[in-house]
């Protein structure tokens, strides 16, 4: 059974929680990544996780 794709419509209602700013879908990783706060956020099972303590800070 396959993970449920993740909708790239939702990009339009959702903003970093730390700095308000736009996001950006990497499919790859299955993650959300805000750059001006230098981190991702992942997607489990379809659904993003928006907490600072479920994010992957950036390299």
């Amino acid at each position: 059974m396959s993970e449920p794709d993740f909708d790239p419509k939702m990009l339009e209602a959702l903003v970093c929680p730390m700095t308000q700013a736009t996001l950006t879908y990497d499919p790859e990783k299955q993650e959300l990544v805000s750059k001006p706060a230098g981190v991702a956020f992942p997607i489990r099972n379809g659904i993003p996780v928006m907490l600072m303590d479920e994010a992957r800070k950036l390299d």
